[in-house]
């Protein structure tokens, strides 16, 4: 089938999957290439190995291919840990070193140096994780050397973790510290990138730690978990954390694998560190032999990331290369670069607006012309996105960072900018998909947009809306055989979207159905469906049954092998095997795509050339097969609805289901299979519905049309089959029966009118009977009888009278005329046996379409009344032979006694045309079989209560015929009623039994004293006896009730479907059956040896039941059922869409809409009403703000401005510099100045003048935040809600109620404010000035104070000074230089907690300085 030069180029492939790495990368581990073709292979044979298996494994192959770092050689550094311990230049204390390191003799008297002084060695962490406290999720670990080679990573990721190859590749990059989203962003980017990562099967690869933008990623992949259910699968987030970084991973190292290791993720003690996201599925821990130091992971990274790109991904027939997109959110310089490298290497970046710092830098700048991108603009940018550093950028790095985003702006191609709302997109995971398609149409080499590979990509993806937005659209026109390929790939990938969105795209089934692609189909069949099983078995029995060393290649007469045994022996093989070994050639060719058939790389596809291409009967018979027997419920529904012959592809899919449920094992798949043969069942019912009420003669021809595509089969045959009642008890088809019934009787005869005219057969001369063909009335009264007579209704009636007959002469021998010598009735008896013979002997042998001998004889006994039938002859038999012999007179007549009642048995087979007692018949059946189960039970307690009594009331009786009366006979009739005379010993009579059992007639004796009185325990027995038929009388027998009473409510809700199927084989058998009722019927078996055996002609069937049409009928019949199936289509599209459920349904979409809508618009007109009331201030003059002018009298007046508000005084003040000693800058930049006075910038407060302040403007702070931690008695932190707690120290005046920081406002000159230097002690002044020229700003700017007015406010600058040890000694120099300068004046440590009553903003202030510290607040 396929060409032998294409042979060879991938020997293998397992699961339809492979991952082909680059040659280059291949020759540090040379088995890279077999094992990426068999991984597959080996995680479906690793499902059922045990767990101790893998660990000892991954216990082995870790340890001797990853390594780790070591430090070799201890040199003290300069610096010192946190808990003052001496510290090796690497950062790792002198303890955690190997003993050689302390000792070194090699290095003795060289300087550390990292490249000689860090050796690899085994690593020494790996196994699974899991988080303590965050339940049963497990990760996977390991540490890894920065030098490990990227294909040794990828080989442990994809073959021993078990992760499928990825079809698209996402690194997240951003923000390492913890940041803030817009609650919507943030929904909008958690939303779509979990999205984009499930749907196309992405790996996620962040930093790992549990901070930053690797926190958002871990939070959406935890959000979706949670959300999903566990068929949605797991996402891939994959964490590359600096192992010398990480917190806590002490508790990761085990030399033979953590299986598995538990981790605590503590953030309130990890100081420098950081601790590992719990959300990550994977760590890579890249070690380089250092201590704190971070970005040691992306040179790996880099590579991995480069490696992983550079593979090529075979699934689903189609080959691409694994592409690389990188999402960028917030981040600071080293983003900036990652961002600028990614650029320079052709990665795709997406940049996410909104999310702050460099992202919004670039976001805002990438819609101008590089010339514009200046210096200025960025520096602007930079101030406003980078308040708290922009004093970090100096000219150097402005022109460095402004020459970067140039770069990156230049590649547009790479660069896309999400911006919530705009150009529709509303999702991030569009945005990411797009970026890609983008880049690769920048990628062709010729210029030329690649549509090929972005229609790959969006295939591989499964993202069949990027596809029609972005691929077919009007700037490329496909044709239909570009798309066979991808076609292959959507229907073995299961991607019914995409194979919809290609038959609208101009595909036709018949086209692309030929036989090479069929066997490629099926050489790809889902490993773990139950066909695939059955084929495979197919194939071991032909290597066995050949002789062969190897398994052969999947031929169609395989796959036929399995379908005819799955659809019964009834139809013919659908793929006959060929006469000759060779397989059909395909000559087959589509640049750029390859397609992997067993160990065939096909070039081209589907690209036809006369007299090469070999097409099946039925191409779009031949996909739904495939795609049904792989209970593919989509794709079979896309495939079904472009099927010509529709009810029969219905009603074979329904019995192709059904029968694979049979013998599967998982439940839930059962079920499925079930019900998705329930719908087929329907499905067949609604298409022939509308062709009944359209055509009713049409439609009974298309039940017995025989489909030369479903192995000259009809419809009806087949829901017979598959045992599909409710398409059977259709009206249409119980129509067709009963026309078929009455034959070419009218059916409004009446069954009167029958009967009379079989007794008296010259009315049917007279109209006393109308017939269905008009032709038959003016003919004679021969072919009237000829037509009466053979009409089955006649046939049926004429055989139960013959029946009825024979019953009467069979019983009226038996009881009144059985002697020696047979008379002339008994001989007439046996006649008509023979008779009878001769009709099963036909109905065994009448094989009119070809099946052969031994199916005929498997059919035959499958019925019940065949079985009885033959039961019945051959007891008849045995009685008939023992009565021709003379010592065997009478047992001859006994076997024929019973041979009668089973003759009698076989009249309930003529009920079942009755529609009130042919239910009731199935019924006793039903029954039959609840009470042959029930017996098994009642016969435990029958023979245990038997032998018990027995062998308590009789001594040693040896007459086996009393034994088996007194264990069975005697205990069965004690159910109903029949209790033995002597159990309880009060009509104990020896009268009547045998007192040593020597008369044949009376039983036993029980057990008796001398005195004749009864020698056994009455008591014991009687209690037995109770027992007995307590379990027996009222707990068995109503369980047989019940089960009864079960049985009979099932067949009863069903009654009518269940008699008008069982209806047909009664139909069916008097159609065949030749019209002489016996013995006269052995004139019709004469007559059909004479056409057999001498005229040697065909046995043929009649064409009501199954008719063979002529070409241009049929093809007529096949488009008229075709149109009535596109109107059954559109009838059901409207059904679905005014159901009450699609209502639901649609209203939701559209409340969620809505809401989206809402959520967005809510900030933009909170903006604009913002801007709106901004304008109306500027606008409008205020005429009734007219607020008081006051200023306080203050003590030190020549300290303060002038008072009052006389314009000659105050304009002598220098606004908006330094005047004098008094700064009057503002932290906000320059303030406007209206009528010689200063306008606070924050707004009108409601009071002019300078108020209680000392200057115009500005007047400036200082209020230091003095903390500590708040400690337990044993010396350990006080921790409250996890986190741990703060003492700040503050200060009471007695010109306040409230407590207040110890600071206030800076005098001019001043460095200190007046309040603090009133709480310390002089000498200490000079020494807190260093405290605080060492501590860390949490505020610089405006502060709300109520001493604030329209022209003098409060600035201040809010330094924490935090003291982490207790036994600091500037903490205790601090504690005793604290005074209280007043009498009323109070100090002290206060817990920090956002409950104590401070003054003014210091609330503020301090929870500021307790977020610094990861403080509890």
């Amino acid at each position: 089938m396929l060409p032998l030069e294409l042979n060879g180029v991938f020997p293998e492939e397992e699961d339809g999957y492979m991952v082909h790495p680059k040659s280059c990368d291949l020759e540090m581990v040379p088995n890279l290439r077999h094992n990426n073709r068999g991984f597959c292979k080996s995680r479906r044979k690793a499902r059922f190995a045990t767990d101790n298996n893998e660990k000892e494994n991954l216990s082995s192959w870790i340890p001797e291919n990853i390594r780790k770092k070591e430090c070799v050689y201890f040199v003290e550094s300069s610096l010192m840990s946190d808990t003052g311990r001496v510290m090796c230049e690497c950062g790792y204390p002198k303890e955690q070193h190997l003993e050689e390191a302390t000792k070194p003799s090699v290095f003795l008297g060289k300087e550390w140096d990292p490249k000689r002084h860090i050796q690899e060695m085994p690593t020494d962490a790996f196994g699974d994780i899991s988080f303590a406290g965050l339940g049963p999720k497990v990760g996977k670990y390991v540490r890894v050397s920065v030098d490990t080679p990227p294909c040794l990573i990828y080989r442990l990721m994809t073959q021993h973790w078990g992760l499928d190859a990825p079809n698209l590749l996402i690194s997240v990059t951003g923000g390492a510290k913890n940041f803030n989203m817009m609650p919507r962003l943030k929904n909008i980017f958690r939303r779509g990138l979990v999205k984009v990562a499930q749907t196309t099967g992405a790996w996620i690869i962040t930093g790992g730690s549990h901070a930053g933008v690797m926190k958002q990623v871990g939070e959406a992949v935890r959000d979706f978990s949670m959300s999903s259910s566990c068929k949605e699968g797991e996402i891939v987030t994959i964490g590359i954390a600096t192992w010398g970084t990480v917190h806590n991973r002490s508790s990761l190292i085990c030399p033979t694998g953590g299986f598995p290791a538990e981790y605590v993720l503590d953030e309130e003690s990890q100081g420098s560190l950081s601790c590992l996201d719990s959300n990550h599925s994977h760590f890579l821990l890249v070690d380089d032999g250092t201590h704190g130091r971070y970005g040691v992971e992306i040179p790996l990274r880099t590579r991995l990331e480069r490696f992983i790109s550079e593979q090529t991904k075979v699934k689903g027939g189609v080959a691409i290369q694994i592409p690389i997109v990188c999402v960028v959110l917030e981040g600071g310089p080293g983003t900036l670069e990652t961002v600028h490298g990614a650029i320079t290497k052709g990665t795709p970046c997406v940049v996410v607006e909104g999310s702050g710092r460099v992202a919004d830098v670039i976001a805002q700048v990438a819609h101008r012309p590089v010339p514009e991108i200046t210096i200025a603009l960025v520096r602007q940018k930079l101030n406003a996105l980078f308040r708290d550093t922009d004093e970090l950028f100096t000219e150097g790095r402005l022109v460095e960072w402004t020459k970067k985003i140039q770069d990156i702006v230049r590649s547009r191609q790479l660069l896309t900018i999400f911006r919530e709302g705009k150009d529709g997109l509303q999702d991030v995971d569009v945005a990411i998909l797009q970026a890609l398609l983008k880049a690769s149409r920048s990628r062709d080499h010729f210029g030329h947009e690649n549509w090929d590979q972005q229609l790959k990509l969006a295939v591989a993806w499964n993202r069949v809306d990027i596809a029609r937005s972005e691929i077919f659209t009007d700037d490329h026109e496909w044709k239909p055989a570009d798309l066979h390929p991808v076609m292959a790939a959507a229907l073995i990938g299961n991607k019914p979207d995409f194979v919809k969105l290609f038959l609208e795209q101009g595909v036709r089934l018949k086209e692309f159905g030929t036989w090479a692609t069929l066997l490629y189909l099926y050489e790809n069949l889902a490993p773990a469906s139950l066909f695939h099983g059955k084929l495979q078995k197919v194939l071991l029995e032909e290597k066995e049954h050949a002789a062969c060393t190897q398994v052969p290649q999947v031929q169609l007469h395989h796959v036929s092998q399995v379908l005819r045994e799955l659809l019964g022996d009834a139809t013919q093989p659908l793929y006959p095997k060929p006469k000759h070994a060779e397989r059909h050639r395909l000559s087959l060719a589509v640049p750029h795509i390859k397609l992997n058939v067993q160990g065939v790389s096909l070039r081209s596809f589907h690209k036809r050339s006369a007299g090469r291409v070999a097409f099946s009967m039925d191409p779009v018979r031949d996909l739904l097969i495939w795609a049904v027997v792989q209970s593919r419920k989509e794709l079979a529904e896309i495939i079904w609805a472009q099927s010509q012959d529709c009810i029969a592809a219905a009603l074979a899919c329904s019995k192709l289901l059904k029968e694979l449920s049979k013998e599967e094992d998982d439940t839930d798949s059962t079920e499925e299979m079930l019900s998705l043969a329930e719908e087929y069942e329907h499905r067949a019912i609604g298409v022939f519905t509308e062709c009944h009420r359209k055509d009713e003669e049409r439609a009974q021809k298309l039940l017995v049309r025989v489909s030369e595509a479903w192995g000259k089969s009809t419809c009806l045959q087949l829901a017979l089959e598959a045992k599909n009642m409710h398409f059977v008890s259709h009206g249409g088809v119980q129509a067709f029966l009963t026309r078929v019934w009455w034959g070419k009787l009218c059916v409004d005869n009446g069954l009167w009118r029958v009967i009379l005219c079989v007794a008296f057969f010259p009315l049917v001369c007279t109209g006393f009977l109308t017939f269905r063909e008009k032709r038959l009335r003016p003919m004679s009264c021969l072919a009237r009888t000829r037509a009466f007579f053979t009409a089955p209704v006649v046939i049926f009636h004429l055989n139960i009278l013959s029946y009825f007959s024979f019953l009467w002469l069979f019983a009226y021998v038996l009881m009144t005329d059985f002697q020696a010598t047979p008379s002339w009735r008994e001989y007439v008896i046996y006649f008509w046996l023979f008779s009878l013979v001769c009709e099963e002997t036909r109905q065994l042998f009448y094989d009119p379409d070809g099946l052969g001998l031994l199916k005929m004889a498997s059919l035959y006994f499958s019925d019940f009344w065949n079985k009885l039938d033959v039961c019945a002859i051959l007891i008849f038999i045995a009685g008939l032979v023992c009565r021709w012999i003379p010592s065997t007179l009478y047992p001859g007549r006994i076997v024929l006694s019973l041979a009668f009642i089973i003759f009698c048995l076989r009249l309930m087979h003529i009920f079942t045309v009755s529609k009130t007692l042919g239910p009731k018949i199935i019924i006793v059946k039903r029954m039959m079989k609840d009470v042959f189960f029930f017996l098994f039970l009642l016969a435990v307690w029958v023979v245990s209560f038997g032998v018990a009594k027995q062998a308590i009331l009789i001594h040693n009786e040896e007459r086996v015929d009393w034994l088996f009366r007194g264990v069975v006979y005697h205990s069965y009739l004690t159910i109903f009623g029949q209790i033995p005379t002597y159990i309880d010993g009060v009509n104990f009579n020896l009268e009547q039994c045998s007192p040593n059992g020597s008369d044949p007639y009376k039983p036993k004796c029980p057990e008796s004293s001398q005195d004749k009185r009864p020698a056994f325990p009455e008591w014991l027995t009687v209690i037995m006896l109770c027992l007995y038929l307590l379990f027996t009388n009222i707990l068995l027998l109503n369980l047989l009730i019940a089960m009864f009473n079960y049985t009979f409510q099932q067949v009863q809700e069903h009654t009518d479907q269940i008699w008008k199927f069982q209806r047909h084989h009664l139909i069916e058998e008097y159609h065949g059956r030749p019209a002489a009722p016996p013995p006269f019927i052995l004139l019709s078996h004469l007559q059909l040896v004479v056409r057999r055996v001498l005229l040697r002609r065909p046995a043929t069937r009649h064409q009501q039941l199954k008719e063979k049409l002529e070409k241009n009928e049929e093809a007529a019949l096949l488009s008229w059922e075709l149109c009535m199936k596109e109107g059954y289509l559109q009838h059901r599209q409207r059904q679905e869409k005014h159901s009450l459920e699609q209502k639901v349904r649609d209203v939701a979409h559209r409340v969620e809409a809505v809401a989206e809508l809402l959520d967005l618009d809510r900030g933009e007109r909170t903006g604009l009403v913002e801007q709106r009331l901004a304008g109306l201030e500027e606008q409008v003059e205020f005429q009734i703000y007219d607020p008081p002018f006051y200023t306080a009298h203050g003590t030190e007046a020549a300290a303060c401005d002038p008072l009052g508000d006389s314009l000659e005084a105050l304009s002598n003040i220098d606004y908006n510099a330094v005047d004098g000693l008094i700064d009057r800058q503002s932290f906000h930049g320059p303030y406007a100045v209206q009528n010689q006075l200063p306008l606070n910038p924050m707004g009108r407060t409601g009071l002019r003048g300078r108020g209680h302040l000392r200057c115009f403007g500005p007047n400036h702070a200082l209020h230091p935040v003095v903390t500590r931690w708040r400690r337990n008695m044993d010396g350990s932190i006080y921790r409250k809600s996890l986190k741990k707690t703060l003492e700040v120290l503050v200060v009471k005046f007695p010109s306040s109620d409230l407590w207040a920081l110890p600071g206030g406002c800076l005098e001019p000159g001043e460095s200190l404010p007046g309040k603090l230097r009133r709480v310390l002690r002089r000498e200490l002044w000079p020494q807190f000035q260093t405290l605080l020229a060492h501590g860390t700003e949490v505020h610089r700017g405006y502060m709300d104070d109520p001493r604030n007015t329209d022209n003098a406010w409060v600035e201040t600058v809010a330094v924490s000074l935090h003291f982490d040890d207790k036994n600091d000694p500037q903490l205790k120099r601090l504690n005793l230089g604290l005074q209280a300068g007043e009498p009323e004046t109070c100090i002290r440590w206060q817990l920090v907690d956002g409950r104590i009553p401070l003054y003014g903003n210091h609330k503020e202030l301090l929870r500021s300085a307790a977020a610094l510290l990861g403080a509890y607040y």
